[in-house]
């Protein structure tokens, strides 16, 4: 990402390096949250969403606590993005009960936005300022809710290179490449120190050394144990390398929720083996792969070429529960035009 031959610094140095405003916020907002844990930072019991006659959300739970990340995966038209925005305080719901940290986001005031970052799928305003400007300009919004325990805001110059941009840091937002914009984002997304942290289809455009990087600034933002993020991709490798838990929603309701290895364990049982015969490429499914492998090499020895062996993965599972399900409601674009 970044030319330069000195490493980034993570997520933890940017923190480290950021001073608290003189001027901490005296009141922070009381956690409100009807779970007896603190950590928890999203609750949503029976959540809903109509628009018109349609409904898009039919009831969806989803806890997210401190420090998870949550992948909230699902096809387009799933309630994915009606979800985020509710979370979000930018669209209200139609019936449930939702906190965000501690509060309703139908409710929630400048000092509770201030406790959260949003990195949304597009955005291209702004194209006159440079990076380092405009990180600088919105991150003093932050100011006067810095705390000795979370100072506000995150140093700008540390943020840019940790995300790859120190060399653009003096370049017009307009002339920035569309990778490049992407981890501008990023970065305004975290320069709140944020608890809370959604990022929408955050890699988009991004190449593959710019994706790894950035795997690892999120990876150890998360690590960091203060903040928790929900992601939104339909990237599942991504998923995996990033996700402690997956939340997949179809219909307009969550169908399954867990860790990886939990979904992958009740939902794409057993493991694919796959080799060539004579040059003829032959795939199976099996419960027990050592036992097939014995057969099959008692069967065809020598003939037996290109053997490879894995358990099936969290795409499996996905598309197994996807395929199962009713994923026939339309997405936000119809059920707008319908109006």
């Amino acid at each position: 990402m970044n030319q330069s031959t000195k490493p980034s610094p993570d997520v933890h140095d940017v923190v480290r390096h950021t001073e608290p405003s003189p001027d901490p916020h005296p009141d922070p907002v009381p956690d409100r949250c009807t779970d007896d844990s603190r950590d928890v930072v999203i609750h949503a019991h029976d959540l809903r969403m109509r628009y018109g006659s349609v409904e898009a959300l039919r009831g969806v739970d989803l806890t997210v606590r401190r420090g998870e990340v949550l992948a909230l995966l699902g096809p387009n038209g799933a309630g994915k993005t009606t979800t985020i925005e509710i979370l979000e305080g930018f669209r209200r719901r139609s019936s449930g009960e939702v906190r965000v940290l501690g509060v309703d986001p139908d409710e929630g005031r400048e000092d509770w936005q201030a406790r959260i970052g949003v990195v949304l799928q597009t955005w291209r305003d702004h194209g006159r300022w440079t990076a380092r400007d405009l990180l600088a300009h919105l991150g003093r919004y932050y100011e006067r809710y810095s705390t000795r325990e979370r100072p506000k805001p995150l140093d700008p110059d540390r943020l840019l290179s940790s995300v790859g941009l120190t060399e653009k840091a003096h370049t017009r937002v307009s002339r920035l490449s569309g990778g490049q914009r992407r981890r501008l984002d990023v970065a305004i997304g975290l320069v709140g120190h944020p608890e809370l942290l959604f990022l929408d289809e955050p890699t988009t455009g991004f190449d593959p050394a710019a994706r790894r990087d950035f795997l690892s600034l999120i990876r150890s933002l998360a690590d960091d144990g203060s903040t928790a993020i929900v992601l939104t991709t339909h990237d599942l490798t991504e998923a995996e390398q990033l996700a402690d838990s997956v939340a997949v929603i179809v219909g307009g309701r969550i169908v399954e929720h867990g860790t990886i290895d939990e979904i992958a364990a009740r939902h794409a049982r057993g493991t694919t083996v796959a080799y060539r015969v004579d040059g003829e490429p032959v795939v199976r499914v099996v419960d027990d792969a050592p036992a097939h492998l014995r057969r099959v090499l008692a069967e065809h020895g020598s003939e037996l070429t290109d053997l490879r062996v894995r358990p099936l993965s969290l795409e499996d599972a996905y598309l197994q529960m996807i395929g199962a399900a009713d994923a026939t409601l339309p997405d936000w674009n119809e059920v707008v035009s319908r109006a």
